[in-house]
C-alpha cells in the first residue's frame, strides 16, 4: 500500500500559528469565517454532568435546561452551537494542554499510569487520567463566572460529543479519551466518546464507580482496536469519566465533547508568537497574561 503520509512531518507551531481567530477576547469555532489563515485548529475537551428540577418544566424543556446546565459547568461552553463531528485531532490540529500551553503534571512527568491497555500486537500502552487535559480546558475557556476566553456566544462549533439525558432516578456518565500517536506524522490522535445510565434509587455510588472502572477498560480496548485497524501506533492513553446521581423529581445530562476552536487573539501574549505557546506550560501561560486563578474545580 502507497505511503500517503511519507512527505508529511507533523508541526504542532506551524499548525498554532494557522489557528488565531477573528476575535479578540473570544475563542471561534473552527471553519467558522474571518480568519485569514485558519487551516489549523485547537482541539479542546470537556466532560460534564448536570441536573436540574422538572417542576414547571415539561419533558422537552426539562431536557432543555438539563443540558444547557451541562454545557455551562466546568469549562464553560454555554451559548454555543455544537456541530457533531468526529474523532481525530489529525495533521492540522493541536492539542490544548498537550501540544501548546502544556499541562505542568505532564510537562514535569508527574503522571503515573493508572493502568496498563494490552495490544492484540505490540507493547501494552500506558493508561493515565485525562484530568490534567479537562483542567487545560477550564484554564483555557474559564468556567460560567469567571470567564477567560470563552467561544463566541452563538459561534457554531464542530467537535466529537456524546451526551445522554435522563429522567431520575439513576446515575448518567460520560466517559472521555484521547490516544496520543507515537509518531504524530503518521496520522491522528484519537478521542473516544462514552455516555450512558447505570442503576436507579438502589444502587450505590461504590457499584456505580464500579461499573465506569469497567466502562473505562472497555473504552481503552476499543482505541487500541481502532488503532489497529488504521495501522498506526499509540504512544499513551488519557481517559475519565464522570457521574451524578438523579433524583426521582430531576433530569440529569452527562456529556462528553471535543470543540475544535481558533483561539482567541488576546490568548497570544503580546510580546509572544502563536508558536511559542508550544514551549510554555499552562501555568507559565497564565502567569504570562496576568490571567487571576481560578477559584474553584470540582
Amino acid at each position: 500500500m502507497k505511503d500517503l503520509v511519507s512527505g508529511i512531518r507533523y508541526d504542532a507551531s506551524n499548525v498554532i500559528s494557522q489557528a488565531i481567530g477573528p476575535s479578540k477576547e473570544f475563542c471561534m469555532g473552527y471553519l467558522n469565517p474571518g480568519v485569514a489563515s485558519g487551516e489549523g485548529y485547537i482541539s479542546t475537551m470537556k466532560l460534564s454532568v448536570g441536573t436540574v428540577g422538572v417542576k414547571d418544566l415539561d419533558a422537552i424543556t426539562e431536557k432543555i435546561v438539563a443540558k444547557d446546565r451541562c454545557e455551562k459547568n466546568d469549562a464553560y461552553l454555554g451559548q454555543v452551537n455544537l456541530m457533531k463531528a468526529s474523532s481525530f485531532c489529525g495533521q492540522n490540529g493541536a492539542i490544548w494542554g498537550f501540544d501548546l500551553a502544556m499541562h505542568d503534571d505532564i510537562a514535569k512527568r508527574k503522571e503515573m499510569p493508572i493502568y496498563m491497555q494490552a495490544q492484540p500486537e505490540g507493547v501494552d500502552v500506558p493508561v493515565y487520567n485525562i484530568r490534567p487535559l479537562l483542567e487545560a480546558t477550564e484554564r483555557l475557556f474559564g468556567r460560567a463566572k469567571e470567564r477567560r476566553f470563552p467561544i463566541l456566544p452563538g459561534a457554531y462549533v464542530p467537535g466529537g460529543s456524546r451526551k445522554v439525558v435522563a429522567c431520575g432516578p439513576t446515575w448518567v456518565w460520560s466517559v472521555i479519551g484521547l490516544a496520543i500517536l507515537k509518531n504524530r506524522s503518521k496520522g491522528a490522535c484519537l478521542f473516544v466518546k462514552d455516555a450512558g445510565t447505570y442503576g436507579d434509587d438502589s444502587t450505590t455510588e461504590g457499584e456505580a464507580i464500579g461499573f465506569l472502572e469497567g466502562i473505562l477498560r472497555k473504552a481503552t480496548n476499543s482505541i487500541v482496536l481502532c488503532g489497529q485497524d488504521q495501522d498506526v501506533i499509540y504512544d499513551r492513553i488519557y481517559i475519565g469519566y464522570k457521574y451524578t446521581f438523579v433524583e426521582p423529581d430531576q433530569v440529569g445530562c452527562a456529556l462528553s465533547c471535543t470543540p475544535a476552536v481558533y483561539l482567541a487573539q488576546n490568548a497570544v501574549p503580546a510580546d509572544m508568537k502563536p508558536a511559542d505557546l508550544c514551549q510554555m506550560t499552562i501555568s507559565d501561560w497564565e502567569e504570562k497574561l496576568g490571567l487571576e486563578e481560578l477559584t474553584i474545580f470540582e
